[in-house]
């Protein structure tokens, strides 16, 4: 595997090819470059880059405290199976900000068994609920 570098620096994240990435997600497609600009900054964001350029993203929504959301895992399709994707994942959960959250959650519709390595059990205790609503105009 190829050495790959994992940063925290939201200014070397390349912007225009991470909204584009998740624009074409099954996740991110009905999504703006505005929500990705306010998304990002609101969010703690890891990169991952080989030689420099990247070739993945991953963002924890968070309080830094208690709570983390894990969001918007997205991997550049040819570095793709190369275990970047975990990188990430594992860089969020052990970034030192946040060292005392003790719950984390994310939603899926394909990656199980990824989230399954850091301890991620599907919920289907009766507890979580959930609100979809349109974005206010």
């Amino acid at each position: 595997m190829q050495d790959i570098e994992i940063s925290f620096d939201l200014s070397r994240i390349d912007f225009r090819a991470t909204s584009d990435q998740l624009m074409q997600s099954y996740w991110g497609a009905s999504r703006t470059d505005e929500a990705h600009h306010r998304a990002f900054d609101n969010s703690l964001c890891a990169g991952a880059y080989i030689d420099g350029k990247q070739v993945g993203f991953a963002r924890a929504i968070t309080d830094y405290t208690v709570f983390a959301y894990v969001a918007d895992v997205i991997i550049w399709p040819q570095h793709r199976g190369q275990g970047i994707g975990k990188r990430l994942v594992q860089a969020l959960i052990d970034h030192p900000e946040v060292g005392t959250v003790t719950h984390w959650s994310l939603s899926t519709d394909d990656a199980h068994s990824l989230y399954e390595k850091f301890g991620f059990e599907a919920s289907t205790d009766g507890r979580y609920m959930r609100l979809d609503r349109k974005p206010a105009a």
